[in-house]
């Protein structure tokens, strides 16, 4: 480690070991500087990452203080074992699944944020735009890689994250989940290991079911997502045929792979020949001064098949997606053509004319500080109503809220008491290969907080703590 994150490092286990409980204020700067014996640069840098992972904050005119909030998750509560295994998720999943589709439910296990956060008027007017001038040959003709202008506005957002990915690169799909799909058929075969983390995008969990692979957990901190070692463990336990990584506010946990760690990353696999399935749909939704660096950044060979969509930030429902796929580019082309054939192309062309408005940054930045204040909210909320012992993450974006409850909880019990009584949430079982995370919940903090969420939290927390 660098002398910034070892200072982290140190300052971190205090706050997880309680010795600076929430609230209390953190040494000066000038102070550290003293006792460490490093330099002020230093001492910001590390107040500056602690800060980027909801552990501390600044007040203007008053120095840093621990945030308040619950503590987050603890690491060692993640299970390790380097062995892949068959995947059998499928059942419990649709079942969870059938019952956040119901409207009477309060909405704390939907993998959506609400769709009332989103520019729909403007929408709906370029959508209108662009059919109107569109040429009808054009929506039988226009088959992948897809729609031009939208390729070039995608082109000119990797260009402004320091990623070189021209239009021509640059597949549009049905949804990142097809993206992510066709990128899994790309790179496997049945009876392949897949390395995912742990716990893991239950999508992804499917995925793997769908196509007889077999997957292989890496522990994921709650707070800065892939750990190295785990990886290399597993790497080494078995011969890996592909990863899918989510860099960025990682669903269920919210965790954010330090920048320092990625290019690390992506130089194992790389070293190792094995391709990189990146799911960053939810790139765009991070809560501080800039957004993480994708792995992308740092694919030097063509290994990183980088996938991302609109459904979460911009458009819900109109199932845009896309893939960046370096070396396996011709091949997710031929895959796509083969299976759905083309992307709904009215709705691409009405994406490009509202990209082309201009109007795309003002809308993220408003929705970014929603998604913030409502997180916390829901930090809040679960400090207040929580038994004793609970423990969440404070994501730097998106919009999920991992809550590792009390070990007599369990989590299906509880997502069947909380159902009866028309709360929703998620349970951790259904976001691993193993059943594990037999405590723990992923909870919702995207739709506007009012009264009827409030009194959903308190009682969720109520029936928790029943259980404990």
């Amino acid at each position: 480690m660098s002398l910034y994150e070892q200072l982290a490092e140190d300052i971190q286990q205090m706050i997880a070991a309680g010795t600076l409980p929430p609230g209390s204020r953190l040494p000066s700067v000038r102070t550290l500087r003293s006792r460490r014996a490093v330099s002020q640069a230093t001492v910001l840098q590390s107040y500056a990452l602690l800060e980027a992972r909801g552990l501390i904050e600044s007040r203007p005119r008053s120095g840093y203080f621990v945030a308040s909030g619950p503590p987050a998750p603890s690491v060692a509560a993640r299970p390790t074992d380097p062995l892949a295994v068959p995947v059998d998720v499928s059942d419990l999943v649709f079942h969870i699944l059938g019952a956040t589709r119901e409207r009477r439910l309060l909405p704390f296990g939907s993998a959506f944020p609400s769709p009332l956060l989103f520019p729909l008027d403007a929408l709906a007017a370029s959508l209108s735009r662009s059919t109107r001038g569109l040429d009808p040959w054009t929506t039988v003709t226009d088959l992948p890689p897809g729609s031009l202008a939208l390729r070039n506005e995608i082109a000119r957002r990797y260009l402004a994250s320091g990623v070189e990915v021209g239009a021509d690169g640059i597949l549009v799909t049905n949804g990142a989940m097809e993206a992510l799909n066709l990128c899994l058929q790309a790179v496997t075969k049945p009876g392949d290991v897949v390395a995912i983390e742990s716990p893991a995008f239950y999508g992804a969990l499917q995925a793997i079911e769908r196509l007889g692979l077999r997957a292989a957990e890496v522990r994921t901190d709650p707070i800065d997502g892939i750990d190295l070692e785990s990886l290399r463990e597993v790497l080494d336990a078995q011969p890996v045929a592909a990863c899918w990584f989510m860099s960025s506010f990682q669903n269920p946990l919210g965790a954010t792979v330090p920048d320092t760690r990625r290019p690390q990353i992506v130089r194992l696999l790389a070293e190792r020949g094995i391709p990189l399935i990146e799911d960053d749909v939810y790139g765009e939704l991070y809560y501080g001064a800039r957004a993480p660096r994708p792995y992308k950044c740092f694919d030097r060979d063509g290994l990183v098949l980088h996938c991302g969509g609109f459904a979460k930030c911009l458009a819900p429902g109109w199932r845009i997606g896309w893939v960046a796929g370096g070396r396996h580019a011709p091949r997710l082309e031929r895959l796509k053509t083969m299976s759905s054939l083309a992307t709904n192309i009215p709705a691409q062309e009405g994406l490009a004319d509202y990209f082309g408005r201009g109007g795309y940054e003002t809308h993220l930045r408003r929705l970014r500080r929603r998604l913030a204040s409502q997180q916390e909210e829901m930090l809040a909320a679960i400090t207040r109503h929580f038994p004793d012992g609970t423990r969440a993450t404070r994501a730097q974006g998106g919009y999920f809220t991992w809550v590792e409850l009390p070990e007599r909880v369990d989590a299906l019990e509880l997502h069947r008491l909380a159902s009866a009584e028309g709360i929703g949430l998620s349970p951790g079982p259904m976001f691993s290969a193993r059943r594990a995370y037999r405590n723990c919940v992923r909870l919702n903090h995207g739709h506007p907080w009012d009264a009827t969420l409030r009194a959903g939290i308190a009682r969720l927390g109520a029936l928790a703590a029943q259980l404990a």
